[in-house]
Protein backbone atom coordinates (compact mmCIF):
# COMPACT_ATOMS: atom_id res chain seq x y z
CA UNK A 1 0.00 0.00 0.00
CA UNK A 2 1.41 3.45 -0.69
CA UNK A 3 2.68 5.92 1.76
CA UNK A 4 0.23 8.33 2.65
CA UNK A 5 1.58 11.92 2.04
CA UNK A 6 -0.57 15.33 2.16
CA UNK A 7 1.15 16.51 -0.63
CA UNK A 8 -1.67 19.60 -1.15
CA UNK A 9 -0.57 20.72 2.03
CA UNK A 10 3.39 20.84 1.85
CA UNK A 11 3.23 21.95 -2.09
CA UNK A 12 1.01 25.07 -0.42
CA UNK A 13 3.67 25.60 2.47
CA UNK A 14 6.48 25.43 0.09
CA UNK A 15 4.75 27.64 -2.28
CA UNK A 16 3.64 30.51 0.41
CA UNK A 17 8.00 30.74 1.11
CA UNK A 18 8.72 30.76 -2.09
CA UNK A 19 6.34 33.53 -2.77
CA UNK A 20 7.86 35.14 0.05
CA UNK A 21 10.80 34.84 -1.60
CA UNK A 22 10.23 36.82 -4.28
CA UNK A 23 12.75 39.89 -4.94
CA UNK A 24 15.37 37.64 -3.58
CA UNK A 25 19.02 37.20 -5.43
CA UNK A 26 19.97 33.75 -7.03
CA UNK A 27 19.24 30.36 -5.23
CA UNK A 28 17.63 32.45 -2.40
CA UNK A 29 14.08 33.11 -4.67
CA UNK A 30 13.89 29.44 -6.06
CA UNK A 31 15.71 26.71 -4.32
CA UNK A 32 13.04 25.62 -1.42
CA UNK A 33 15.92 25.00 1.90
CA UNK A 34 17.69 27.85 0.78
CA UNK A 35 14.56 30.42 0.47
CA UNK A 36 12.94 29.29 3.96
CA UNK A 37 16.26 30.16 5.63
CA UNK A 38 16.45 33.58 3.78
CA UNK A 39 12.85 34.43 4.61
CA UNK A 40 12.37 33.01 7.98
CA UNK A 41 16.00 35.11 8.82
CA UNK A 42 13.94 38.09 7.37
CA UNK A 43 11.10 37.41 9.53
CA UNK A 44 12.99 37.32 12.51
CA UNK A 45 14.80 40.74 11.59
CA UNK A 46 11.12 42.32 10.36
CA UNK A 47 9.59 41.16 13.88
CA UNK A 48 12.78 42.77 15.95
CA UNK A 49 12.97 46.25 13.86
CA UNK A 50 9.69 46.97 14.31
CA UNK A 51 10.25 46.81 18.24
CA UNK A 52 13.48 49.10 17.44
CA UNK A 53 11.90 51.30 14.92
CA UNK A 54 9.77 52.73 18.10
CA UNK A 55 13.21 53.05 19.98
CA UNK A 56 14.58 54.89 17.04
CA UNK A 57 12.04 57.67 16.93
CA UNK A 58 11.73 58.21 20.17
CA UNK A 59 15.85 59.00 20.04
CA UNK A 60 14.99 61.38 16.94
CA UNK A 61 12.46 62.86 18.89
CA UNK A 62 14.58 63.93 21.89
CA UNK A 63 17.22 65.27 19.98
CA UNK A 64 14.78 67.81 18.06
CA UNK A 65 12.97 68.64 21.57
CA UNK A 66 16.65 68.88 22.78
CA UNK A 67 18.04 71.33 19.21
CA UNK A 68 14.94 73.42 19.79
CA UNK A 69 15.19 73.91 23.60
CA UNK A 70 18.57 74.70 23.49
CA UNK A 71 17.72 77.45 21.40
CA UNK A 72 15.56 78.85 24.00
CA UNK A 73 18.25 78.38 27.11
CA UNK A 74 17.24 75.62 27.79
CA UNK A 75 18.20 71.81 28.56
CA UNK A 76 16.02 68.88 27.31
CA UNK A 77 15.42 67.91 30.97
CA UNK A 78 14.44 71.20 32.15
CA UNK A 79 12.07 71.58 29.22
CA UNK A 80 10.48 68.26 30.07
CA UNK A 81 10.31 68.75 33.12
CA UNK A 82 8.95 72.58 33.26
CA UNK A 83 6.16 70.65 30.41
CA UNK A 84 5.21 68.13 33.30
CA UNK A 85 4.47 71.01 36.02
CA UNK A 86 2.90 73.19 33.46
CA UNK A 87 0.17 70.49 33.01
CA UNK A 88 1.22 70.22 29.05
CA UNK A 89 -0.18 67.27 27.71
CA UNK A 90 2.15 67.10 24.61
CA UNK A 91 3.58 63.46 23.90
CA UNK A 92 7.15 63.66 22.14
CA UNK A 93 6.04 63.30 18.67
CA UNK A 94 3.82 66.42 18.86
CA UNK A 95 6.79 68.59 20.82
CA UNK A 96 9.44 66.97 18.09
CA UNK A 97 7.36 68.19 15.20
CA UNK A 98 6.16 71.34 16.56
CA UNK A 99 10.25 72.24 17.42
CA UNK A 100 11.15 71.35 13.31
CA UNK A 101 7.99 72.89 11.68
CA UNK A 102 6.25 75.59 13.68
CA UNK A 103 9.07 77.12 15.99
CA UNK A 104 6.64 80.09 16.76
CA UNK A 105 4.69 77.34 18.60
CA UNK A 106 7.19 75.77 20.42
CA UNK A 107 8.82 78.91 21.62
CA UNK A 108 5.23 79.81 23.07
CA UNK A 109 5.46 76.58 24.41
CA UNK A 110 8.83 77.34 26.20
CA UNK A 111 7.86 80.83 27.20
CA UNK A 112 4.93 78.89 29.24
CA UNK A 113 7.24 76.21 30.70
CA UNK A 114 9.38 79.30 31.56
Amino acid sequence: MPRSVNHVASKARRKRILKAAKGYFGRRKNVWTVAKNAVEKGWTYAYRDRKAKKRDFRKLWIQRINAGARLHGMSYSQFMGGVKKANIDLNRKVLADLAMNHPEAFEAIVKKVK
